[in-house]
């Protein structure tokens, strides 16, 4: 692999314009086909396996003129000061309010309080639910406008008038005004390593042109796909990150290659062999966890799972063709500054008459790749020996436990919340005050009860019952006599008469555990209350179908960590041609997600530094973000395994002691690890601005995991346990070792391929200092 990828970055920058112009007409094509494709649409997400989905799939079957997806308006009215929404006054402006809304054309139905028995028993508060014949992302501004046109006229009289559900609730955006300042950010930490204006602005360049092209590709399958602004927001998220760490490690190794006198194209291909392959794989591993989520089953899981694993592997072609053929464009300009001022007195002083057009850039060219090489083997731009990456490895190596137990300790010790994690789907409880939604859940509560605001649906099916009627009434009241209901709503026949809905309210709000209990013990006791009657039922409802989707994840989460830690401890045997080191990184990985996940439930759950990322309510954890952000976290640790081990197992393969090859390896690389780090930690914090409860949550997760793995398990649990294993580490039983295909990630192959370094006084010396840092 080396030796092909060797070849591919040697091509891209000889070839540098015909690379930029494919990629030109790459995103004019894509732009093109984004701009004629139909918008997507958030479409209801469907959960197939599970109880709440059969009953929404039967719902949809027997209602055939109404949608058990389409989007609801609850309209609250409470009355103002002692009087009572059954006054006079009251009545009628309810009264107008429900028969304006029941004339919209996209209204399918609009209950009436007073016949419907939704006054509360002291009559201060009333509601009405009106439902819309489509979904909420399908509602267009003129099928809301005549309900919200008749609510504002409530309000106007006086009645203090809020409204909950789907139907006109404000579309919240995914990203974020943070994501500018994440870029900034990134182009600081990258201007600090290189020094250099240049080399600082070209992983940002190829990066955003990786993920315009990822989000081009989205916005053109969307509409045929499925894919929701969720998709984007992750995609975005993700490519940006590992866009700009990917172009990172390629342009550190191309100054290190510069810095032992290679010239710019050998440079190039040099750094595509080696950092190029641990791009590679790094990028393989990311892809396996976020393509791994189709073992969950959910399908808004999987598709988003897919669309960012595809911005992954997009933004690992960019970095192993066009950040080569952008290196071909600026040589000099990405090297140190001692360096580049060398390259410029040099291209000053080729003779302009030498020759004419081509040949004079080629001229110019030679002479200054001659000029950086001399200048490399003199030392001129070279770093300290001894750095701090250097340093703080000899610190570990020297003392390995105690590093071993601080880390292994303070990242278990964040990870302690997650024993009281509580999942579920945010809903009206978890906004802000300010918010209609907010205060129509705490009226309703006031006026009916906590558990109104989470009644469940119970999907009564009589097409097989001697009398349907008498067997939803046997049904309805085994539930009502069940701890834990508060009352059973009348039955609501679909026009076949064969099937009956029934609201049950249990005497809990949606998320207390009570409720949970309450849905296991109706479901428990299905047989004794089916009896007799010929009928079946199904539970359903909003709360049934979180509780559902949790356990439904709850259950995949064990299947998919083995899936993706077996695949990915697999390809690092190949990588690194060990046993031990796959699993130490494993293990290291389960330190940095449970810890992050931790952070999750303090900050989320707990409340613990919300006001920080505007997070004004707090609630449970979303139900899918445990197993998402597992996936996500495992693929970027991966990352940085691959970075640092790789330069570790380099040296030990060139000869060094184990602990030599530790602090060799940190000497080369942990500077630009953390560099990665830093810039990965500064894009998923943007997140955290986000209106999107979703990307708000991954943008904290993603943010502290990265800071955990990169610093905490990367830069200390690593050296500690490599230091302690010695040459155990690299360990490979004979039989294995024989089966095992070799990749050489190390570039060990590309000594033949490469051209021979300038010779000099001290130049070997020289270079390897060179080396550890330019």
């Amino acid at each position: 692999m080396a030796t092909f990828l060797y070849r591919l970055g040697r091509g891209a920058f000889r070839a540098r314009w015909r690379v930029v112009l494919v990629w030109a007409v790459v995103l004019v094509a894509l732009g093109g086909v984004a701009s004629t494709a139909h918008s997507a649409l958030d479409k209801p997400t469907t959960m197939p396996g599970i109880e709440s989905q059969r009953a929404y799939d039967l719902m949809d079957q027997r209602f055939p003129h109404t949608t058990a997806n389409g989007a609801t308006a609850r309209i609250v009215f409470v009355a103002p000061g002692s009087q009572k929404v059954t006054d006079a006054r009251s009545h009628a402006v309810i009264e107008k309010t429900v028969r304006a809304s029941a004339a919209d054309a996209a209204v399918a139905s609009a209950s009436d309080p007073f016949t419907s028995g939704a006054v509360s028993r002291d009559g201060t508060t009333a509601y009405t639910t009106v439902t819309f014949t489509k979904a909420a992302s399908s509602l267009g501004a003129a099928d809301r406008e005549p309900v919200q046109a008749a609510i504002d006229q409530a309000r106007a009289s006086g009645m203090t008038v809020e409204v909950g559900g789907d139907a006109l609730s404000d579309s919240v955006k995914a990203g974020g005004p943070g994501e500018v300042v994440g870029v900034l950010v990134a182009a600081v930490v990258l201007l600090v390593t290189f020094g250099s204006m240049a080399a600082a602005g070209l992983p940002l360049l190829s990066a955003i042109i990786g993920v315009g092209a990822s989000l081009l590709a989205i916005t053109a399958l969307g509409s045929a796909l499925g894919l929701s602004s969720s998709t984007s927001a992750l995609a975005s998220m993700l490519g940006l990150a590992v866009g700009i760490d990917y172009a990172l490690f390629i342009v550190s190794r191309y100054r290190e290659e510069r810095g032992k006198g290679r010239t710019a194209q050998e440079a190039a291909g040099a750094a595509v062999g080696t950092a190029g392959s641990a791009v590679v794989f790094a990028g393989l591993t990311v892809i396996i966890a976020l393509a791994g989520l189709f073992v969950v089953g959910i399908p808004a899981l999987t598709t988003m799972g897919f669309a960012a694993a595809g911005a992954v592997a997009v933004s690992v072609v960019v970095a192993l063709t066009l950040v080569p053929a952008l290196l071909g464009f600026w040589p000099n300009a990405v090297l140190p500054r001692r360096l580049r001022r060398v390259a410029r007195k040099a291209k000053r002083g080729a003779s302009p008459d030498a020759a004419r057009g081509r040949e004079r850039r080629r001229l110019r060219r030679d002479v200054t790749d001659q000029a950086v090489a001399q200048a490399t083997v003199r030392g001129i731009g070279a770093p300290k020996r001894v750095n701090a990456g250097s340093r703080w490895a000899g610190f570990v190596t020297r003392r390995p436990l105690p590093v071993l137990l601080l880390s292994v300790i303070g990242l278990s010790a964040l990870a302690v919340p997650i024993l009281d994690i509580h999942l579920g789907m945010p809903g009206a409880e978890s906004k802000p005050t300010s918010s209609t939604e907010r205060r129509a859940y705490d009226d309703l509560a006031k006026g009916f009860g906590p558990g109104f605001n989470g009644p469940l649906t119970v999907v009564v099916d009589a097409e097989h019952a001697a009398n349907a009627k008498a067997a939803v009434t046997g049904i309805g009241d085994r539930l009502a006599h069940t701890p834990g209901v508060v009352s059973v709503s009348p039955a609501r026949w679909n026009p076949s008469g064969n099937t009956a809905v029934l609201q049950v309210v249990p005497s809990t709000s949606p998320t207390a555990q009570k409720t949970v209990d309450l849905v296991h013990a109706i479901r428990d006791d299905r047989a004794a209350t089916e009896a007799g009657t010929g009928a079946t039922f199904e539970v359903s409802g909003t709360t049934a179908l979180n509780i559902d989707v949790a356990q439904k994840i709850q259950d995949a989460l064990l299947p998919y960590i083995v899936l993706i830690v077996g695949l990915a401890v697999a390809l690092l045997a190949v990588v690194f041609r060990s046993v031990l080191v796959p699993l130490k990184a494993a293990a290291g990985f389960l330190l940095s997600v449970l810890a992050s996940l931790g952070v999750i439930v303090a900050v989320f759950q707990w409340g613990w530094g919300a006001s920080l990322i505007g997070l004004q309510q707090t609630g449970p954890i979303m139900s899918m973000m445990p197993i998402f952000l597992v996936g996500i976290v495992f693929g970027l640790g991966m990352d940085y395994e691959v970075f640092l081990v790789s330069r570790i197992r380099e040296a030990y393969v060139h000869g060094e002691t184990p602990k030599k090859a530790l602090v060799s390896g940190f000497r080369a690389s942990s500077r630009v690890v953390v560099a990665a780090a830093l810039i990965m930690v500064s894009v998923f914090a943007s997140f955290a601005t986000a209106g999107e409860p979703m990307i708000k949550t991954a943008g904290v997760g993603l943010s502290v995991a990265v800071l955990f793995d990169a610093i905490v398990v990367r830069m200390a649990f690593v050296p500690a346990v490599l230091s302690l294993l010695g040459r155990w580490a690299w360990w490979l039983p004979r039989p294995v070792a024989r089966i095992l295909p070799r990749v050489d990630v190390e570039g060990e192959s590309l000594a033949e391929h490469l051209e021979p370094l300038p010779a000099g006084p001290g130049a070997e010396a020289e270079r390897d200092h060179a080396a550890a840092a330019v």
